[in-house]
């Protein structure tokens, strides 16, 4: 039986998202015991839910909590999350709590694999013609070198391989412009490196007008960058859904002709719902470590350990850390 450690007090909307995007989750996955970590009178709807165990933590976790802030914070239930994975090699990790503290207690308390300097977020994102784009990073690192950009392009191509199913991915590195040229000089510099070594996997720059329609396996970016990207595209997604709504909801005959575009109008949203994806995975790490949004729904919330589920079924960090070893 797969576990799974929650920390349930992260999220905006607060623990009630969690207590019900994990009964939610049990009622699809019954091969996975959920240790649920926060106030014990905020998880009292979980106390008769099988396989689920819960472990008190009276503190909560700032969501502007620093790396040092986060490393004394040992009351708070993201700490005692951290340190249950680490303690007892739990299989994985969600938290809908604050970016930084949660990915620096990640990272120093779980450490990276060996070959790797930093980890990245990594997230699947729907695009036009059906398939999956791999995002990475998308919010671990603000100030990245050319160096650990090629680490994030070889972690990418694995992900892509082995979680999302695709056979050789390509990669390409999110630009102003096409051109090898263009670009900061982060992207100038990475893209020098991974010209010069020859992969013939990495097929140059992207604009992220062009990476959405399909045909890129694996975008490249910085955490700023890539997550500035990430917040465009759901912002997106989600205006455009309204719009779409709107438009039906104007008058009578529009209701009508909604009647006949109903099916392909599901179709759509269903391709462009975000939520679906739940969360981040933040890659490179000895252990599954999923970020789901602060935002989250208990829908989003339960797809963010659908995410958690899937990596640990996938064996995940262990395929990484024979793909690095290996070239």
């Amino acid at each position: 039986m797969k576990t799974i450690v929650v920390d349930c007090m992260g999220s905006d909307k607060g623990s009630v998202v969690c207590v019900g995007g994990i009964k939610r989750f049990l009622e699809l996955h019954k091969d996975v015991k959920i240790i649920a970590v926060g106030k014990e009178e905020e998880l009292v709807g979980l106390k008769e839910v099988p396989n689920v165990e819960i472990v008190d933590a009276r503190g909560v976790m700032e969501m502007t909590a620093e790396a040092m802030e986060a490393m004394r914070a040992r009351d708070t239930s993201m700490y005692k999350a951290v340190m249950l994975v680490k303690e007892n090699g739990y299989d994985g990790i969600v938290s809908a709590g604050g970016t930084g503290a949660f990915l620096s207690l990640a990272m120093m308390k779980l450490r990276t694999v060996e070959g790797i300097d930093r980890a990245a977020l990594v997230t699947a994102l729907p695009t036009y013609d059906g398939s999956k784009l791999c995002l990475l990073d998308c919010g671990a690192n603000v100030d990245v070198t050319p160096e650990r950009m090629v680490q994030f392009a070889k972690m990418g191509r694995i992900y892509a391989n082995t979680v999302l199913h695709v056979e050789n991915p390509n990669v390409r590195l999110l630009s102003n412009g096409a051109e090898d040229q263009k670009g900061t000089e982060l992207i100038k510099e990475t893209n020098k490196l991974l010209r010069e070594a020859g992969y013939d996997w990495f097929k140059g720059n992207v604009e992220g007008r062009e990476a959405v329609f399909g045909g890129t396996n694996v975008v490249l970016a910085g955490g700023f960058e890539g997550n500035i990207f990430l917040k465009t595209y759901e912002g997106t997604a989600k205006m455009m859904g309204k719009m779409i709504g709107d438009a039906f909801r104007k008058n009578i005959f529009t209701k009508i002709g909604y009647l006949f575009a109903k099916s392909g109008v599901k179709q759509l949203r269903h391709k462009m719902d975000y939520e679906a994806v739940g969360g981040a995975m933040l890659l490179g790490t000895n252990g599954v470590v999923v970020k789901a949004h602060g935002s989250s729904t208990e829908y989003s919330f339960s797809c963010a350990l659908g995410v958690c589920y899937d990596m640990i079924a996938a064996d995940a960090v262990n395929l990484l850390k024979e793909g690095i070893k290996n070239g």
